[in-house]
This record gives structure tokens, C-alpha cells and sequence, in this order.
């Protein structure tokens, strides 16, 4: 698996129910000696655990792609945020994993539908198909 440089901290931990919400407790720890800060708003990714012999996973949802796939396929849409641009100028915006997807002709903050047009082993390529409003 790789992992991207922005990674702030790794822990396990058991996913909660408080009342409406799902809640995952981040521990004291990763505060105290890592680059997480209380009252700051961070991605999270989750991901299934291993099973005791830790050469597979355990079952998951059928929708969910296995980790050694891209999670989008081609002429799927995509609602998303340009988080940055490329070195070539183009929009660059993550989705499931981390999974980086390419779309030419954004702007960093813009909140687009795209379709995905190429797929490789670590990025997509995408076209924008609607530009949305914030509030979308």
C-alpha cells in the first residue's frame, strides 16, 4: 500500500455509534507526539481491518474496489473539489485511498462533476462535465 506523504497519523481503532453519528476516537497519544491538533478538522481514511493471518482482508461491500485497484472506473462520474494544481497546470483532486484524479481546466477550490476518461494503476484522468456550486 502506498502511503502519501500528508499522512498525519496511523492508529487502529473501533468505529462507535453515538446516537445519529458514528464516532472514531483518536487517541491521546497521536495529539501529544504527532501533527494532530485538537479542535482541527482532518481527512480521514478508513480502512478495513486484516484478518488474523493478515494475508487478506476481511469481507467487504461489494462497491468497494480491492486495494490493489483503482477505486474509479472509466465512464464513471464523479462529483468532487479541486484540492491543487500539477506541475502542468491542471486541477488535481483525491478521492477513495488517496487515489489522485487529474482534471484539466479547474481551478484549486472549484467543486466539479467529472467523468472519468482514463484509468491507470495510480491516477486518472477525468473531463468536467458540470461545475457546481459550493452549496452542491
Amino acid at each position: 500500500m502506498e502511503i502519501p506523504p500528508q499522512l498525519r497519523c496511523l492508529f487502529s481503532a473501533e468505529i462507535e455509534r453515538s446516537g445519529d453519528s458514528l464516532v472514531v476516537e483518536v487517541p491521546d497519544d497521536e495529539i501529544d507526539v504527532g501533527d494532530v491538533e485538537a479542535g482541527e478538522t482532518y481527512r480521514v481514511a478508513l480502512l478495513p481491518a486484516l484478518t488474523d493471518d493478515s494475508s487478506r482482508q476481511t469481507d467487504r461491500p461489494a462497491d468497494v474496489s480491492p486495494p490493489n485497484e483503482p477505486p474509479v472506473e472509466e465512464g464513471e462520474t464523479r462529483r468532487v473539489e479541486i484540492e491543487n494544481l500539477g506541475d502542468q497546470g491542471d486541477g488535481v483532486t483525491r478521492v477513495e485511498r488517496g487515489f489522485v484524479v487529474i482534471v484539466p481546466d479547474t481551478e484549486v477550490g472549484e467543486r466539479v462533476a467529472v467523468e472519468i476518461q482514463t484509468v491507470t494503476e495510480n491516477v486518472a484522468f477525468a473531463e468536467v462535465t458540470e461545475r457546481l456550486s459550493y452549496y452542491d
